[in-house]
């Protein structure tokens, strides 16, 4: 059965927000709204301040809409602004007592209380996930996704329990690299995980349509990403990759300070202009206290399939010199072959599709690298017994 749009938001203009005895349709709070063969998107946004108390009245929007024939999921985001139009997670609110006009500064001074400043507290982990790991980039297009997917499923040979999000939310790719077409599973709690390859992926193009662009601001993005990492039955896992998206904006950290990772994975191409942007990939990990398990150069060298020569079309090894100068792990380097292509495009991944290939060994080698440094972290430091 075909869900209509106006069938969901006629459910929805039933929810009454008891902060203003309004319908949430009536006052606009519903934003984003995506129908998609019985899967339903949307984000609730509510008022600056109101969002711990507002999520009873997320689970009834989700709950209505779940009631329309037809739908068989909802996933429902929270986010918030102020009064004035302003993002909340996008400014600090402080209160602090203001002096009268012209006193002086000494007196405006003296009226501020020292208040000791306390360490933030570590973020929470997601239950039954023991590692979790970001593949990351500072620039786009330095094939980052591909990367990631075949890191998970070399990881998955390896014998370990794995998952995979595609974080980006504004470029979404997994669907197409991994040939995923249909829709998660909800119980009403929790959205499904879709398993292939032996991993389990998830990803906000699994809700809605390839060439949809997400305009979303950046709270709405934040809270679809902490939603994705806690809302999804990810357990039990050994790993969970995040395939990051390029930059170092928000949603970077969001999830480098919410998230505990035990590590990034940095990509970049041999290009100078990568390699600049590489540098601020890593240093803003380092600022926000995320070990860097190392620096992949992909794209390193041309493999003529015709001749069988290699060519340095975007050069070599800078990648390689960046981590040495910056002390980080170089973890290898990924040819330029026009198979890795054709089968991302395909949803077949090189890693599976050929498996025994120098481009699916490459990846094959870098995975291993990776688990062998989580393993190297899981490992309790020694105790020092005096006696």
């Amino acid at each position: 059965m075909t869900v209509i749009r106006d069938d969901v938001l006629k459910a929805l203009d039933q929810v009454v927000d008891p902060a203003s005895g309004r319908t949430v349709v009536q006052q606009d709070m519903i934003q984003g709204l995506v129908v998609k063969d019985g899967h339903v998107g949307f984000v609730l946004e509510v008022v600056s301040g109101s969002a711990p108390q507002s999520e009873p009245l997320r689970k009834i929007c989700e709950a209505m809409v779940l009631g329309v024939k037809g739908v068989e999921s909802v996933t429902a985001v929270l986010t918030s602004h102020d009064a004035h139009g302003h993002d909340e997670q996008g400014h600090a609110h402080h209160d602090h007592a203001h002096a009268p006009p012209g006193a002086p500064q000494a007196r405006q001074n003296q009226q501020k209380p020292a208040v000791a400043r306390q360490a933030p507290p570590p973020p929470a982990g997601i239950p039954g996930v023991t590692n979790i790991i970001a593949v990351a980039s500072g620039k786009g297009g330095v094939g980052k996704s591909t990367v990631a997917v075949n890191l998970a499923l070399w990881l998955s040979r390896l014998g370990l329990k794995v998952g995979l999000l595609d974080a980006d939310v504004y470029g979404p790719s997994l669907p197409r690299l991994m040939g995923i077409t249909e829709k998660p599973e909800s119980d009403g709690k929790k959205l499904r995980p879709i398993e292939k390859y032996g991993i389990k992926t998830m990803s906000i193009g699994f809700l809605v349509e390839e060439d949809q662009a997400m305009i979303w601001r950046g709270p709405m993005v934040q809270s679809a990403l902490t939603q994705m990492l806690s809302d999804v039955e990810w357990a039990p896992l050994d790993v969970l990759v995040l395939d990051m998206p390029p930059g170092t904006g928000d949603a970077q950290l969001t999830i480098a300070q919410r998230v505990p990772l035990k590590g990034a994975v940095i990509v970049s191409t041999p290009q100078d202009i990568a390699l600049i942007d590489t540098r601020k990939g890593i240093t803003m990990f380092q600022k926000t206290q995320v070990p860097i398990l190392g620096v992949v150069e992909n794209m390193s060298m041309f493999a003529c399939p015709d001749c069988g020569s290699s060519h340095d079309i975007f050069g070599h090894g800078g990648a390689r010199e960046t981590a040495e100068k910056l002390g980080v792990p170089f973890l290898g380097e990924i040819p330029l072959v026009p198979r890795i292509r054709e089968t991302s495009d395909a949803g077949t991944p090189v890693s599976v599709s050929v498996p025994d290939s120098p481009e699916a060994l490459a990846f094959l080698e870098l995975a291993k690298k990776v688990a062998a440094s989580l393993q190297t972290a899981s490992k309790p430091a020694p105790k020092i017994i005096i006696e």
